[in-house]
């Protein structure tokens, strides 16, 4: 009795560490979790700040670091059709632009767009339809458009990126650092077309359906807008990815700056402080590289 009683005791204390070795394996998982997601491909965050005139570098957080920038890739898409196509010019939806996945603006084969009001599109929805769309409209092929996408770059002065794509889905080869994400987005604030849509917030488009209108209304996804008085824009992005991105600009008595946040949880607030910090600031004053 004794020995079988010893025997039931060892298997019980057996079953019970492979419990509690279970339990803690469970429990490291669940903590796992939320830095697996956050971190994802990008490993860090970047943070830089940018005067959108000078473009002088004010703050500077591994911020030449090639990262995922989700549809903040999307800055360089607009300025792209911008200046190689006619933004007034009506064209069909091409069937490859239908149902990609992530953020849409619902787009269907066939339907006439103005260009323009595609770029609306991309740029207050993120419409990854959208973005498809608008490069075959003006490349031929998403390959084409993101030779001329790389191009572009190279004018706006960036040397630490690669653009496979118009949306910014996942792709280990499409990068971009913090700070040519800043020059890319300097760039296109020069282009008066590309400022005015990246500040709207709400925005009225038409499309056509087999000879039927129909009139769509566009609202822009960046809270900034909506809760920092000197916003003029620019981009959101999310991706698993990724994590969280904005790239936003502010314009204060006369002063522009760009900030450009990279897998930052709370991307809006430390934007915004960010903003304040250095509009602050004399010009040239404070400048931080980490």
């Amino acid at each position: 009795m004794g020995q079988r009683h010893a025997n039931g005791r060892s298997l019980f204390l057996k079953e019970k560490k492979g419990l509690i070795a279970l339990v803690l394996i469970l429990v490291g998982v669940l903590f796992l979790v939320p830095i697996t997601e956050a971190a994802a491909a990008n490993r860090g965050s970047s943070i830089v700040v940018m005067d959108a005139d000078t473009g002088e570098i004010l703050l500077n957080e591994n911020g030449d670091t090639p990262m995922e920038i989700a549809s903040t890739t999307k800055i360089l898409t607009a300025i792209t059709v911008i200046e190689n196509a006619d933004i007034f010019m009506t064209a069909p939806i091409p069937a490859s632009a239908v149902g990609v996945e992530g953020s849409s603006i619902y787009l269907r084969q066939g339907e006439k767009w103005r260009v323009l009001d595609l770029l609306y599109g991309l740029m207050l929805r993120s419409g990854n339809d959208a973005a498809v769309a608008l490069a075959e409209i003006t490349s031929g092929s998403v390959e084409d458009f993101a030779l001329l996408m790389n191009q572009t770059a190279q004018k706006a002065g960036a040397k630490n990126s690669h653009f496979t794509n118009p949306h910014g889905l996942h792709d280990e080869r499409h990068l971009c650092s913090a700070s040519d994400l800043a020059k890319i987005t300097a760039y296109a604030l020069k282009c008066p077309i590309f400022a005015e849509i990246v500040k709207t917030k709400t925005h009225r488009a038409v499309k056509e359906d087999e000879g039927v209108t129909e009139e769509v209304t566009f609202y822009n996804k960046n809270k900034l807008l909506y809760s920092y008085p000197y916003a003029i824009g620019v981009k959101t992005g999310y991706t698993k990815h990724s994590g969280r991105c904005l790239v936003s600009a502010a314009e204060k008595e006369g002063r522009k700056l760009i900030c450009v946040t990279l897998n930052v949880y709370d991307t809006y607030g430390v934007s915004k402080s960010l903003f304040e910090k250095y509009f602050s600031s004399p010009s040239g004053d404070h400048a931080q590289s980490t």
